[in-house]
């Protein structure tokens, strides 16, 4: 039994109708169905919108992998919420969880106690939806998470090789919450406790709903009609034009109000909030608020694979303004970078030497991409008016202050705390961002210093960097820099570890089959690889996600933008025929340096 005796001292939420009973609540305000297991852990979306909510005065509990094929006894466990039911799939989409870029059946889930697959549904939030509705049809249901926010408006989905609505069509859930959930769940949780919840969904940011008329909206200048998803069905240049509005609504400020039509009602996708403060990305760190331990109730069933991967890392920042056409961050987190404060960031080093299994090794201090902390544009004015979906692509916006010198100080700061052994820096690297030729930006920007104290202190052996490709006409389809910037950076590289004597390896990831590649590019891939001595371990073949650019292009057959028809490999043959190239490539000759460090 947990304990619970303490209401002061930090526990888990209620997950069973006993831990409700001992913790004394007769009913709780809010039920969140996950289809992860449940991690108390700021890494873990369920456990930070439930704590943001239980820090609010709400009695929240957590419903973690119900099973969905039995009596359906999990859902009905803990009775009706008194406010509303929330749903998520958990930290990845399920079909993304589930299958592999062939469709395989994957045979493991990292957010399952002992990795065991098999845990969630195919299209977790619909299906955990729907059944919620059949169960208590009066008690609003409330979707979030990466599933949900990446199908708000119609998208193509990949697994069942269709066009699908709106999600809040298929589950005929309420309300929507999009990207980082924090502020608009707060919202939501308000107007429903108010019971005047379908009036002010207008008023409310960063939300979608289903409406049946637009009336109050049609004298109204911030809003796009966008076509409606019967015309997408019959022509894809309507889905087209569509995803070019969402896009450029999604990478801005201010953005407006988007609203598609249906056979008998309307989706409505409300702007979002402003990117948070720092005091806000603050308050939503919650390290000092949580248990940043599984439930017990797996101990048992074996570790949770993501968890003992982030157990020793810190998440720094949200968003992301690399804007990689393959790459869902932007859409759901934002393309301006949110980052908490040196102060907190440093208590949470601290917080974490305290944790029992930490043994010296923080694995991360990160976010989407790791050199991105405290990065802004200089003239906020042109940022509220820029549409550019990345300010890294074609080159380095000029307006975007990429400063270095916060990092570094804060590497320095955290290695000084008692109990920290070792720090490596183990999300991606913006290797781009390091390579200026501009003698003052190099200098203002503390670029080399960066470099060199990450390669110096921060690397356990291996550095992962992402070119993801070497021909520039694919890279340009990933709004990605051309190869001959990774180059160029190999060459620093490779010179560090020669002044330094360190055997280091550089590490690089690639993608096969992305929109506008070709074997003959695959085949171009494996001769440069095998030319430069690289080893291509981390290989990823692309897999079409909802409401990515790159999506958009494997669907429709061209650029969205320019109309450009674009190939992709479509058939496991063809998709075969560019994978087996990093099988298959020549053997590169192995380095003085990699046959020291191979040998270690």
């Amino acid at each position: 039994m947990l304990n619970y005796a303490n209401q002061k001292e930090l526990f888990f939420l209620p997950t069973t109708k006993k831990e409700l009973e001992y913790i004394g609540w007769e009913q709780p305000d809010i039920i969140i169905i996950s289809g992860d297991a449940y991690v108390d852990h700021p890494s873990f979306g369920t456990a930070v919108i439930a704590r943001v909510l239980y820090q609010n005065g709400y009695k929240v509990a957590i419903v973690p992998q119900p099973n969905w094929q039995d009596d359906l006894r999990d859902f009905k466990k803990l009775g009706p919420p008194k406010l509303f039911f929330g749903i998520t799939s958990g930290n990845m989409d399920s079909m993304v969880n589930h299958y592999t870029a062939n469709k395989r059946l994957r045979s493991n889930d990292a957010y399952t106690a002992g990795g065991k697959a098999g845990f969630r549904p195919d299209y977790a939030t619909n299906e955990y939806a729907k059944i919620v509705k059949s169960l208590f049809p009066d008690v609003p249901i409330v979707l979030g998470g990466i599933e949900a926010s990446m199908r708000r408006l119609s998208h193509y989905d990949y697994w069942s090789d269709s066009l699908k609505p709106s999600i809040l069509i298929d589950s005929n859930a309420d309300i929507l919450v999009y990207g980082m959930g924090e502020r608009p769940i707060l919202a939501v949780a308000k107007a429903i406790k108010n019971n005047n919840w379908r009036s002010e969904l207008k008023d409310i940011p960063q939300i979608a709903y289903s409406k049946k008329d637009i009336d109050q909206y049609t004298s109204e200048k911030d809003i796009i009609l966008l076509h409606s998803y019967d015309q997408e069905l019959k022509n894809k240049k309507f889905y087209a034009e569509n995803f070019v509005h969402f896009e450029r609504e999604s990478n801005k400020i201010r953005a407006k109000t988007l609203i598609q039509p249906y056979k008998n009602q309307y989706i409505i996708v409300n702007p979002p909030y402003a990117p948070p403060t720092e005091e806000e990305m603050d308050s939503f760190a919650l390290f000092d608020q949580m248990m940043n331990l599984p439930h017990p109730k797996y101990a048992k069933r074996g570790d949770i694979p993501a968890f003992e991967m982030i157990k020793n890392s810190i998440t720094l920042h949200r968003g992301c303004f690399g804007g990689c056409s393959f790459c869902a961050i932007a859409a759901h987190q934002g393309k301006q970078v949110s980052s908490r404060s040196e102060t907190s960031i440093l208590e949470e080093v601290l917080h974490l030497t305290q944790r029992p299994y930490f043994k010296g090794h923080i694995t991360d201090l990160g976010g989407p991409s790791a050199n991105m902390y405290k990065m802004a544009g200089m003239k906020k004015s042109l940022c509220e008016r820029c549409e550019r979906p990345s300010c890294l692509f074609p080159e380095i916006c000029v307006n975007l202050n990429y400063d270095h010198a916060p990092l570094i100080e804060l590497y320095r700061k955290s290695a000084l705390i008692n109990r920290i052994k070792h720090i490596t820096i183990g999300s991606g690297i913006r290797y781009d961002m390091l390579l200026s030729e501009n003698e003052n930006i190099k200098k203002n920007y503390h670029l080399k210093e960066y470099l060199d104290t990450v390669l110096r202190n921060h690397v356990s052996g291996r550095l992962k960097v992402a070119p993801e490709h070497t021909g520039d006409h694919v890279l340009k389809r990933m709004r990605k820099p051309p190869f001959v910037k990774f180059i160029h950076f190999l060459n620093k590289f490779t010179e560090f570890n020669k002044k330094s004597g360190k055997f280091q390896q550089l590490i690089p990831y690639f993608i096969s089959s992305h929109p506008g590649c070709t074997k003959e590019d695959m085949a171009e891939l494996a001769k440069k690889t095998a030319k430069y001595n690289l080893f291509t371990e981390q290989v990823q073949e692309f897999t079409p996600t909802p409401m990515t650019y790159a999506t958009a292009m494997f669907y429709l057959g061209y650029d969205p933008y320019s109309g450009e028809k674009v190939y992709s490999a479509k058939t496991l043959k063809e998709k075969k025929e560019q994978h087996i190239f990093f099988f298959n490539r020549p053997t590169p000759q192995t380095s003085s340096s990699q046959k020291k460090y191979k040998s270690r």
